[in-house]
């Protein structure tokens, strides 16, 4: 995290803890290093808002010129809200209800269909209107199994070999393809990953085939280094080959094309950390566990996909380091944010900053044992400002009363606590 500790101190002081905190000039810096990395005078960089969709992070993005990768309503219509027009976002959700691409195209937004199925609905219902395709780029990389989105064991794309189903579907319907789109997968760890699959998109993103077409978008998947063995690549090295073969495709072409990516993690990740407090440590025999006040529905990414998050002990940092476990609040044994750790020795009360957890985190967030999410708040020039606030217990439970069919606070039971209950109700 590179916001220094006697900030995040003062935050945890002013606004509690659980609380996410993202470093806003840091995004900055990462959206600019990504425009010089790529120097394509069509470049555009769609932020892929499922890693973050923080209200701040968001406008934020806008300002800088970035573009949204929405992929369901609720993405589409934040980013509206975050000032996002309809030709700044592309929508690329995967298998969608029909009333939902008729939602989607109501807005005007440019549809990214991945699947024969759905392109042979939507045509039937929509010709000749605008629409970029997803293609699936044969090409199987990143960082875990669950977020491998090339290859044929996966759901995303249509596979190259259908090229000629997808024209006729086209030419039967008159439909103006403008954009052809592929995703490898989050995290690449093969070097030739993006490159191979650009190749093969441009095999049959020829003239012939797609005589209208305005960009490729060859989507995210950029390294974030998370564990400690891990570098940063150099995006501006790579970059020099992408635009050379961009390049090269384009006067095959006949045209300059606009060349799309779609980071999201690359953008944000490094940009924010998870700030709690331990309040537990017990030994069992030879282990050592810190119970913290958050938990794995706050931050689910070691659980789900074995992540790993530095954490950094910022109330005593510079003691010796002992081996920890430090786990969270939640009643399943597998709510460890880290396991066999070292850290600078904890002491309870202490504040932990879990950190790179600015993508992925928050937003892949829930409720479960009904704890209610962390606060956010945001660092821009100095200024720490709250972004959202925390819901206490009784705001989360109120929520959900309001939202049940046929109950509402006022029917509650009086049950042995009266001072909850006259809380909750506010009697």
């Amino acid at each position: 995290m590179s916001l220094a500790s006697h900030i995040l101190k003062k935050i945890a002081e002013t606004h509690g803890t659980p609380t996410y905190v993202y470093d806003i000039d840091r995004i900055k810096e990462r959206y600019q290093y990504f425009q010089a990395a790529f120097p394509w005078p069509g470049l555009t960089i769609c932020y892929a808002m499922k890693a973050n969709y923080n209200p701040n992070i968001l406008r934020t993005l806008r300002s800088l010129g970035a573009f949204i990768d929405a992929v369901s309503p609720g993405d589409l219509y934040m980013a509206m809200a975050c000032g996002f027009k309809a030709s700044r976002i592309i929508y690329t959700a995967n298998n969608m209800k029909d009333c939902e691409v008729d939602e989607i195209m109501k807005t005007g937004v440019l549809m990214n269909i991945g699947s024969l199925s759905r392109l042979e609905k939507y045509a039937a219902k929509y010709p000749g209107t605008r629409l970029c395709l997803r293609f699936n780029p044969d090409v199987v990389d990143g960082e875990h199994d669950k977020i491998k989105t090339g290859g044929d064991l996966t759901k995303f794309g249509i596979l190259l070999e259908d090229v000629d189903k997808v024209l006729r579907v086209a030419r039967d319907h008159k439909l103006k393809i403008v954009g052809l789109h592929e995703h490898t997968g989050s995290g690449l760890i093969k070097p030739d990953s993006i490159l191979n699959s650009m190749k093969n998109i441009m095999s049959v993103a020829t003239q012939n085939n797609f005589p209208n077409l305005e960009f490729l978008d060859f989507g995210g998947g950029f390294k974030v280094p998370y564990g400690p063995d891990e570098t940063e690549i150099d995006y501006k090295l790579v970059g020099q080959d992408i635009v050379a073969l961009f390049s090269s495709f384009c006067d095959s072409y006949g045209k300059k094309l606009g060349l799309y990516f779609e980071p999201g993690k690359f953008l944000t990740a490094k940009a924010g950390c998870l700030l709690v407090e331990v309040n537990t440590i017990k030994t069992n025999r030879k282990k050592t566990i810190c119970g913290t006040d958050s938990g794995f529905p706050q931050l689910i990414r070691p659980m789900f996909y074995d992540a790993y998050h530095h954490i950094e002990n910022i109330s005593n940092p510079e003691s010796d380091k002992i081996e920890y476990d430090i786990c969270g609040n939640i009643c399943e044994t597998g709510d460890l944010f880290a396991k066999n750790r070292l850290i600078s020795r904890i002491r309870e009360k202490d504040l932990l900053s879990i950190n790179d957890a600015g993508a992925y985190c928050y937003a892949m967030g829930g409720v479960y044992n009904l704890r209610p999410m962390p606060a956010e708040v945001v660092v821009e020039n100095g200024r720490i400002m709250l972004s959202r606030r925390r819901k206490t217990s009784e705001d989360l439970i109120l929520s959900i009363l309001e939202e049940s069919i046929g109950i509402h606070p006022g029917q509650l039971n009086k049950h042995s606590n009266e001072a909850c209950y006259q809380t909750l109700v506010g009697a």
